[in-house]
């Protein structure tokens, strides 16, 4: 019997800050765990960084920082392709080639792009103050980037699906005009480009900052994933509790502590800390504690993979390298596909 072949899953991770816990929640290991099932795909998507980080220096060490860190939080670069989307020229040409199937009026409904024209009118600004080219045409390479891969899913949270759904419609557009269709002939080549789909993550965690809301670096609330054991604690300590004495009870599903708490436990060290909330006797500082312990305990290995990850900046840069290898070889396929049905010999 043939055995099937798996799917193909497309992560990208922008390169924009430190990686934070909800980061790691969030993102990370629901994208890790994708790889158990699919064909997985990360890349660091370092040029859709530029349009916000313009600072050499930041983005150099922001993009070995991200790659380290998901190194760190166990993707394993020889059972996946892990690479860098600068190292992929494949992708650019594919983004050219896709700017003659997208319209104007798609690009003018983009969130990000529609998010500063509001910001622009509301401040009596001009409409596009500040809008540059990679900002307004971003869903292009997005595109671009997920495309190339001839990608079946793209994990996303549920108000980024529309990054997703203008891949699906630039393909379409490509797949319309050259009367192709998303299968593939009897050799198994593609005739088209592969229609993706979004993976929306239901079930994802939202995870609490230090001030309750949810965690974020916009927000100035995030705790760091390989910050140093000192400054963890020093993180947890200035999450903001409410005026209840030691001597209260207090309720844990009200409390962001315990909430970060529930991530970083069993369900029997949750009940035996729930039943301390309710009881009183408790304080925030010791509850504070003992969220540090847990936070500390899972995070310790981490942190150490990662340091070690970063003092070898040579062996990093190799096996973004060889995933680089990896992915213009499917990457190339593609291109040379494509040059076939527009002409291009």
């Amino acid at each position: 019997m043939v055995a099937l072949k798996k799917k193909v899953s497309l992560t990208g991770i922008k390169p924009t800050g430190n990686l934070h816990i909800g980061n790691y929640f969030g993102a990370i290991k629901p994208a890790l765990e994708l790889a158990k099932t699919y064909e997985a795909r990360y890349f660091i998507a370092d040029y859709h960084a530029l349009n916000a980080v313009k600072d050499a220096a930041v983005l150099s060490a922001n993009i070995r920082e991200v790659a380290a860190g998901w190194l760190a939080a166990g993707l394993d670069a020889e059972r996946v392709v892990f690479y860098r989307q600068s190292s992929i020229p494949e992708t650019f040409e594919l983004a050219t080639l896709l700017m003659a199937f997208t319209s104007k009026g798609l690009m003018n409904r983009a969130h990000a792009y529609k998010a500063a024209v509001q910001a622009n009118v509301e401040k009596g600004e001009d409409p596009d103050a500040g809008v540059n080219m990679g900002l307004f045409t971003y869903p292009v390479l997005m595109a671009a980037d997920i495309l190339l891969f001839d990608s079946d899913v793209v994990p996303v949270g549920k108000d980024q699906t529309q990054h997703v759904e203008m891949a699906q419609d630039v393909a379409e557009s490509f797949n319309f005009n050259y009367a192709r269709r998303d299968v593939a002939d009897a050799e198994g080549d593609r005739l088209g480009l592969k229609i993706p789909s979004a993976l929306v993550r239901e079930n994802v965690a939202v995870v609490p900052g230090l001030d309750g809301r949810k965690m974020s670096k916009s927000y100035n609330n995030a705790i760091p994933l390989f910050c140093t054991e000192k400054q963890l604690r020093k993180f947890i300590m200035r999450i903001v509790t409410n005026s209840q004495s030691v001597e209260e009870p207090k309720d844990p599903d009200g409390s962001q502590i315990f909430l970060l708490y529930k991530l970083f436990t069993s369900v029997e060290e949750q009940a035996v800390l729930a039943a301390r909330y309710r009881e009183g006797g408790m304080g925030w500082g010791e509850a504070k504690e003992e969220l540090f312990r847990v936070i500390n305990r899972e995070l310790t290995p981490l942190r150490e993979r990662f340091n070690a990850i970063m003092a070898d900046p040579a062996k990093l840069d190799a096996t973004l390298a060889q995933g680089a290898e990896k992915a213009r070889s499917i990457a190339a396929k593609t291109l040379l596909r494509l040059r076939k049905i527009i002409g291009i010999q």
